[in-house]
């Protein structure tokens, strides 16, 4: 059965998962690279973008458990590009060159209607306006029992946890303190919706926290 899931979804020690003003320049927002230092040296890292090496640490442990047993994904409009209301042309394609690394369905909110774009290694990108219950219902028919991979951005992640629908999240919280951008904690009570954390692991680069939903 699938599971909704976070996975490897860096956030700072004040609570955010990404910078102010993103842009092409920008995809994180300014200085949000930083909080994904402790994945840059990891081999899932390296080999996402046709490399080799890195170190075997817990952080890799971390980075490889978070492609595993992925049907689908869902991402904010955000997520898969700077480009914000009616799209002028279908050139832009993600900040990922023509072979992006989630080789399964990828289910994409926004308010604007797109056709379909398939891409190289199993990758489709469905355009999805009529909210993020419909997303998340056309994720798991694509995912065929395997698990739906939520990937960001904040504003996301926030209507599946209030909506009670993310079944576990793994957070990597970085040892960085943003001070603005898009907080993960503001007007979310994990404790009242029912969320514990079960496990923690500390790294040089980040502490990585598991997160689950008592049922």
């Amino acid at each position: 059965m699938s599971k909704l899931v976070v996975r490897a979804f860096s956030i700072s020690v004040d609570g955010y998962g990404a910078g102010p003003n993103q842009s092409l320049e920008n995809p994180l927002g300014e200085n949000g690279m930083k909080l994904h230092e402790w994945f840059f040296d990891t081999p899932t890292f390296k080999a996402i973008h046709g490399g080799s090496g890195g170190q075997m640490s817990s952080d890799e442990d971390f980075a490889a458990r978070s492609f595993d047993n992925l049907g689908a994904w869902i991402l904010g409009r955000n997520m898969f590009g700077p480009v914000r209301g009616p799209w002028p042309d279908e050139d832009w394609k993600g900040w990922w060159g023509t072979n992006p690394p989630y080789h399964v369905p990828v289910f994409v909110l926004t308010n604007y209607a797109r056709a379909p774009l398939t891409m190289e290694g199993g990758t489709v990108f469905h355009f999805v306006t009529d909210g993020f219950e419909a997303a998340l219902a056309k994720a798991k028919e694509a995912a065929q029992g395997k698990d739906i991979r939520v990937g960001g951005g904040v504003s996301t992640l926030k209507q599946y946890l209030k909506a009670r629908l993310i079944d576990n999240l793994h957070l990597a919280v970085a040892p960085v303190l943003l001070g603005s951008g898009e907080n993960l904690f503001s007007g979310i009570d994990f404790a009242a919706l029912g969320y514990r954390i079960t496990e923690r692991v500390p790294t040089e680069k980040a502490v990585h926290l598991t997160v689950v939903r008592d049922d």
